[in-house]
């Protein structure tokens, strides 16, 4: 019930004027209704707990007083504090030596100091709170303190500012009425705020326009002095055509008084006044000159030369600067020209010179190259010439060998057989060296293994090295090469027969190290060596170190051929050697490409009597008589019967005589009467079937080799070697 008399949402002060109201009419009541049934005494007890609630709630509003009092000092006292701070804020800005404006996010002024648009007086006062950015911004921009640069307009100054008040950060200079600058610089604040701040950098500007000048002032009279000493004259005209600027060197170039270079002359009147003593080396140059000079577009560089004078020759240089001012030089090439005149009548003088030595040259190369051909065919020739009498006589000392039973005279043979073997191998030499010089060295590359040339090179050299008594090693390998293996074997052989040659104690050793694309063969001795100042001369024709060897013993050819073959096949040649001690040879020949190998064919002539030749026919075309006697004589021994005949006319009516048809043909190659024994074999092959054949020369032509290749012939070089003509024989013959 009490809950439906007091409001709760009353004030404490309507509250408790309530129930003490209440409670006047509850105590009323009780005093006129009092009666023995106790309503008055309930009323009563009543009224009694609506006194102490009221009391209760008077203690509680005296205790929201109390509160609300308190609150309200705090209040006043922030709100002092608030004040002070403001006004302590105020007088701190207004002290600042800048200008400073605050605006809030929403781009309104919130204050500024009296120092923020000073120099703007018809402006300043209209700087208030809550201005706007942007009519402070169009305020400046009309304001006729405001110094716009040429050909900017409010608007544009205006729009430019705003632009910069986009960016976080911005720091420009402002120029004012009355020469005066003002740094601006504005900064967001963390609740994205502006603040401008305003500083006057007049002195500062000044300061540095007056240094600027100084320095501009100081580099003027550098450049003045570095002009004077330039020897170029030079002229600087603006872009009016009017000189600005000129050296001493210009005047004593151009021949021209002193006062006619004056400051702002025009290059036109400059022009006219040397324009008749003038000598330009094109008709159009003058024009185009005047031409370039007056265009108002960007012109190129321009270069010519120009006379001056009888005997001054000048070159002008004429480029555009920034301003569209252009700047002259003048060069004397005097000197320069005279001596490209003076170098091209030298040059004329000596083309002269040159085209007539260049035929006196061709015809000395001329006479060289025949003279070179013709040495090749005389050695060729005397080669020749020289082959078919040792032919013939190693022929005659073989057949005497085995005709003699008297132990003198069997040396005596073998002595005159070895003396023949070295004028074989110094002829051999000689056409080995002919046919390198003369560049008709014939090259047949193929891949083949190393171990058939090394074996026979261990079976021919290891005999003579006993026979010294030196040690001969060769280590075998099976590496597959790719190379000429006729002159790889040569390279290799006059290489090892040095090497024992001129060994006297010690060993030869013959190894080969494998490398990745290539093997290294290199022949070792332990011979006297080689001085270090005549490594470079071992490799020269002719040359020996022991000059007391005979000629049986080599005529220093050997290292040449060497030097030349391995030149010939680009294979390296390495020399290593220490006097005393020995010497190394090495050459690089590179390794085949597939696993291919050759394999040299099988020795001939080592069957001995085994294979019967008895009564077989062979027919001899040799036109040599002294040879055509001695194959006879050396044939008949061994058990052949031989038909000697000097031509193939002789041997086909010998032949048609007998009616027989022959075992066997050998023929010579070069006959009589420029026939050849290739055309002879084909003949007598045409008439009697396929006859084995075989053809002697001196001829070492890689042609004839694929011509008898072609023809299955064999081909034996000259001098004859009996025992590889056996070896043939034996090899057809033994059926």
């Amino acid at each position: 019930m009490g809950h439906d008399l007091i409001n709760p949402a009353d004030s404490l002060e309507r509250q408790n004027e309530k129930l003490l109201k209440i409670t006047e009419t509850l105590m009323r009541r009780v005093e006129q209704n009092f009666d023995t049934s106790g309503a008055a005494y309930t009323q009563f007890q009543r009224a009694v707990m609506l006194e102490e609630e009221v009391r209760t709630r008077t203690s509680e509003l005296e205790r929201a007083l109390d509160l609300l009092n308190t609150s309200n000092s705090k209040l006043a006292l922030a709100n002092a504090e608030t004040e002070a701070a403001r006004a302590n804020l105020a007088n701190a800005i207004e002290t600042i030596q800048e200008g400073f404006a605050l605006f809030n996010p929403q781009d309104e002024m919130v204050m500024c100091n009296t120092r923020f648009g000073k120099h703007m007086l018809d402006i300043y006062s209209l700087f208030k709170p809550g201005m706007t950015f942007e009519e402070y911004v169009h305020l400046v921009s009309v304001s006729p303190f405001l110094s716009l640069s040429e050909g900017e307009t409010p608007e544009s100054w205006a729009a430019y500012r705003m632009s910069r008040h986009k960016d976080n950060h911005a720091v420009f200079n402002v120029q004012m009425a009355g020469s005066r600058w003002l740094q601006v610089s504005e900064h967001r604040t963390p609740d994205r705020g502006t603040v401008i701040l305003q500083t006057d950098i007049t002195d500062m500007m000044r300061l540095e326009r007056r240094e600027r000048e100084r320095l501009l002032d100081d580099q003027a009279h550098l450049i003045k002095a570095t002009l004077e000493h330039l020897n170029q004259g030079i002229c600087i005209f603006d872009e009016k055509g009017r000189l600005v600027g000129w050296n001493r060197r210009t005047g004593e170039l151009l021949a021209l008084e002193a006062n006619k270079l004056q400051l702002g002359t025009y290059f036109a009147t400059l022009y006219d006044q040397i324009r008749n003593d003038l000598r330009f080396h094109d008709e159009d140059d003058p024009n185009m000159v005047e031409q370039w000079v007056a265009s108002n577009s960007i012109r190129a560089p321009l270069s010519f030369e120009l006379g001056l004078g009888n005997d001054r020759t000048l070159a002008v240089f004429a480029q555009q600067m920034p301003d569209r001012g252009f700047v002259m030089s003048f060069t004397d090439v005097t000197a320069e020209r005279t001596a490209v005149r003076a170098i091209s009548q030298v040059n004329e003088t000596l083309e002269k010179r040159v085209a007539e030595r260049t035929l006196e040259l061709e015809d000395a190369l001329s006479e060289a190259e025949r003279a070179n051909a013709s040495k090749s065919r005389f050695v060729a020739a005397a080669s020749h010439d020289l082959l078919q009498p040792l032919s013939a006589a190693k022929l005659y000392v073989a057949s005497l060998e085995t005709e003699l039973d008297t132990p003198d005279l069997i040396d005596r043979a073998q002595k005159a057989g070895n003396a023949l073997v070295s004028v074989e191998g110094i002829l051999s030499a000689l056409l080995d060296i002919s046919k390198l010089d003369s560049g008709q060295a014939f090259v047949d590359i193929s891949s083949f293994s190393l171990k058939d040339i090394l074996t026979q090179l261990h079976d021919e050299l290891q005999p003579l090295a006993v026979q010294k008594g030196l040690e001969f090693n060769l280590v075998f390998s099976g590496a597959v090469v790719q190379s000429d293996a006729s002159f790889l074997r040569r390279i290799l052989q006059n290489l090892a027969s040095n090497a024992v040659r001129y060994t006297e104690t010690g060993k030869v050793l013959i190894g080969v190290r494998n490398q990745k694309k290539s093997v290294r063969i290199e022949v070792w001795d332990t011979g006297p060596g080689i001085p270090e100042d005549q490594q470079g001369k071992v490799f020269d024709e002719f040359h020996r170190l022991d000059t007391f060897a005979s000629p049986a013993e080599g005529m220093g050819l050997g290292l040449a051929i060497v030097d030349r073959a391995c030149r010939l096949l680009n294979y390296p040649l390495h020399l290593n050697s220490t006097v005393d001690r020995g010497t190394c040879f090495a050459i690089e020949v590179p390794r085949a490409a597939s696993s291919e190998t050759w394999t040299a064919p099988a020795p001939i002539g080592q069957s001995g009597s085994d294979v019967c030749m008895e009564h077989k026919i062979a027919v001899l075309i040799e036109n040599d008589a002294d040879l055509r006697s001695a194959l006879t004589i050396t044939l008949e021994g061994w058990g052949l019967d031989v038909l000697p005949c000097a031509s193939l006319a002789e041997a086909q009516d010998l032949l048609t005589a007998i009616d027989i048809a022959p075992d066997v043909i050998v023929a010579d190659y070069q006959l009589d009467d420029q026939a050849l024994g290739t055309t002879a074999i084909a003949d007598l092959r045409g008439r009697y079937g396929n006859i084995p054949s075989c053809i002697v020369t001196a001829n070492r032509s890689p042609d004839l080799v694929g011509q008898c290749e072609k023809a299955a012939t064999k081909l034996i070089y000259k001098p004859i070697d009996p025992i590889r003509l056996r070896g043939f024989l034996e090899q057809v013959l033994h059926g």
